[in-house]
């Protein structure tokens, strides 16, 4: 009986002490979970319904060279409104408040909505259920501006703000461009659905969003739904901002190379085109426009949606022919211009391919210079067997000492490595016709922007600079970074085979095809060069598609800029270089010869001539300070009476000079404004209370009330001749 007794005991104690040992496991864990891993398992908890995310930061702008905005992101705000909010009251969303609300937003946010509409609205999102979801983010509104959002931050209820208003207003930025299309495909996108990021836009990407890892946060919690919504006001966070990009884009440039684009392309019915300007001592680009035709059909749509400066290959054509003139020059083969060379009337045969001329002239034999101005095909193939047939690999180690064999390097993506080919590389397909239809520009391939560097260094007198489009980065008008003119080579020619070159591209304008272009104001150098886009040797077939182009620099005795022009596929109106894209070289080129003026020569850098007693002016009025201004800049000599004080009249004094005398103007009577011109004339008159009529153009000749009468409430009538 006691072993049974016994036994119990221990079957007893056994299950208390586990019970024990139980118990102790538990309340130990329980301890730690309440009290030493508690921060532990609140911030578990927390995750699940908040958390920190970046506020964006506000992306930095790209500016033209003036400073003139290209690009910038302006602040738009979305509104939503949080029906649940913790604070908002039955005190505060009572029936008068609601009302107002309703009327204020039907009348100055969205009118499609009556009054009576919105407030039924709002009373079916009080007592809707608080899981519903999207309960605690309803949209109020989508990219108010800065004055709406504050506008509607004061109407009733959303003035109580964030918890006991239900007002959420979320800041988003949106990328707006000042001058519309200008310069679109340029100046680029970095985000766009589908597309890679292009342009300065995606080029400087990271630099125009700042940095990374000092975003500001905002805290966000989680809603049924599975929505989060912000929980301070996200309007009232200073996102951080990214640098700004300075590009050397000129306006007024870019503007005219791209309306005078967009015309011929409109004229002639082109596919697409690019025109770029470069400033030639530094290799900024101050304009570049692209051109294409839209998708829809319409062959008057037209938009920048490809960048074909930059990153189209084309052949050249016939303006590549100043490379393999240059080449001759170079290799000595070249001395005298005048010589007389066989053009075969414009046609000759070479192995099994016919090569003629573009435009038909029967003659025999050209000068050099001719073959040049005119752009015989025929002539220079003949010139170019001549010199290179036996040693092909000369030909083609000289252009790449010009660098047509090697990208520009400029800044932004998509440029396309030019190929030149190799007689020495089995890949190049190199045949018996290649050189002679290489140095006409064709069996190679360049983009508009590789062969404008090419002739920019001509321009530069050999000096070859490397195009850029940034010159600096700049945080709140801080230079962060400066990008500074580059020199790809110092000289890629000889002094005399420069020399030469820029002889040859001045005849084209002033003898050659480009004749069409000649101004007297001021000197074009450059060439003409047409394309077949689906030839075969010139076998004549059907639908021939061509490209017009011009490439060349001015003012041609010491430029300032040099330009290309590229047309693809004009359909109508021509479709040669000198007859649609130089024109459109002459427009820019015109264009920047009325805008800027170092392109002018000052007209006091002479010694002036003196001018004959009857050349002298008989009378000339107006401030004396002015006249003294304008006569010392212009270089001539004037002398001035002691008694003269702020108005003076110019009297030819003899065969000498000229000398100025005192003008009595008065105070309050009509003075003598004759020989005034009229900016003076009605400063002086309107001072002393007299309206002035004004008829005809020029200075003052005439004046309908004499000098001396009373001025205050008289008419006086100025005859200006």
């Amino acid at each position: 009986m006691l072993n049974v007794k016994n036994e119990v005991l221990i079957r007893v104690y056994s299950v208390a002490a586990v019970v024990l040992v139980v118990a102790v496991v538990i309340l130990t864990r329980l301890f730690q979970l309440t009290v030493t891993d508690a921060h532990k398992w609140e911030a578990k908890a927390d995750s699940l319904y908040v958390k920190l995310v970046d506020v964006p930061s506000q992306r930095g702008n790209i500016l033209a060279d003036d400073g003139s905005l290209l690009a910038t992101s302006l602040p738009f705000f979305d509104i939503h409104f949080d029906a649940k909010a913790v604070g908002l009251t039955p005190e505060i969303f009572n029936d008068q408040a609601v009302d107002s609300l309703s009327w204020l937003l039907s009348t100055y946010i969205d009118q499609q909505y009556t009054p009576g509409a919105y407030r039924q609205w709002f009373d079916s999102l009080r007592a809707a259920d608080p899981r519903t979801r999207g309960i605690r983010y309803v949209p109020i509104a989508k990219n108010l501006p800065y004055s709406k959002m504050l506008l509607i931050k004061t109407f009733p209820i959303f003035r109580e703000g964030r918890q006991s208003g239900g007002f959420i207003a979320e800041q988003v930025s949106k990328r707006e461009r000042p001058f519309k299309i200008l310069a679109q495909r340029t100046i680029g996108y970095s985000q766009r659905e589908g597309a890679l990021p292009v342009g300065i836009e995606g080029s400087f990407n990271t630099i125009l969003e700042g940095k990374r890892d000092d975003l500001p946060k905002q805290l966000m919690l989680k809603v049924p739904g599975d929505v989060y919504i912000p929980i301070n006001d996200l309007a009232e966070i200073e996102p951080a901002s990214g640098d700004d990009v300075v590009t050397t884009l000129d306006i007024n440039i870019q503007d005219a190379a791209e309306t005078a684009l967009l015309n011929a392309c409109e004229t002639h019915n082109a596919d697409h085109g690019c025109a770029i300007v470069m400033e030639v001592k530094t290799g900024k680009i101050r304009a570049m426009a692209n051109i294409g035709r839209t998708d829809s059909g319409d062959k008057r749509a037209y938009w920048e949606t490809y960048n074909y400066a930059v990153g189209e290959r084309v052949e050249p054509g016939s303006m590549f022919k100043l490379a393999s003139f240059m080449a001759m020059l170079e290799a000595g083969e070249l001395d005298d211009f005048d010589e007389k060379i066989p053009v075969f009337k414009g046609k000759v045969k070479i192995y099994d391919e016919e090569l003629i001329d573009a435009v038909p002239h029967g003659q025999d034999s050209m000068t050099i210079r001719q073959i040049f101005a005119q752009s015989s095909n025929v002539g220079t193939a003949t010139l170019a067997q001549r010199f290179f047939k036996s040693k092909p690999a000369a030909f083609v180690q000289l252009l790449r000492d010009f660098k047509l064999d090697m990208p520009t390097g400029i800044e932004i993506g998509g440029e396309e490595n030019p190929i030149v080919k190799n007689p020495a590389d089995p890949k190049s397909e190199w045949s018996g016709t290649t050189l002679p239809w290489m140095s006409i520009g064709y069996e190679l391939l360049l983009t508009p922007m590789q062969l404008l560097t090419f002739y920019n260094a001509v321009a530069n007198d050999g000096r070859m600079m490397k195009p850029y489009l940034v010159q600096r980065t700049e945080h709140y008008g801080e230079i962060i970074k400066e990008f500074r003119p580059y020199t790809i080579k110092r000289n890629i020619a000889s002094k005399n085979t420069i020399r030469k070159a820029k002889e040859l591209l001045r005849e084209v304008v002033t003898d050659g095809t480009a004749h069409n272009i000649y101004t007297p104001l001021y000197d074009i150098a450059g060439k003409t060069g047409t394309a077949q886009l689906n030839y075969h040797k010139f076998r004549a077939s059907k639908g021939i598609r061509h490209q017009a182009g011009f490439c060349g620099y001015f003012p041609a005795n010491d430029p300032i800029y040099s330009c290309i022009v590229v047309i693809s596929e004009p359909e109508r109106g021509g479709y040669h270089g000198a007859e649609v894209a130089a024109p459109v070289f002459r427009q820019i080129a015109d264009k920047c010869f009325a805008m800027k003026a170092e392109l002018h020569k000052p007209i006091n850098a002479e010694k002036p001539i003196p001018l004959k007693y009857s050349q002298m002016p008989s009378y000339d009025a107006g401030s004396k300070e002015d006249i003294e201004e304008s006569l010392n800049w212009l270089g001539l000599g004037l002398d001035t009476a002691p008694d003269v004080a702020d108005w003076g009249v110019i009297i030819a004094k003899d065969s000498l000079g000229l000398t100025m005398q005192n003008r009595a103007v008065g105070d309050k009577n009509i003075p003598s404004v004759v020989g005034m011109g009229l900016k003076d004339a009605i400063y002086l008159l309107e001072n002393r209370g007299c309206r002035v009529r004004v008829e005809g153009v020029g200075k003052v000749r005439r004046q309908s009330l004499a000098p001396g009468t009373r001025a205050s409430g008289q008419t006086c009538v100025l005859f200006l001749e």
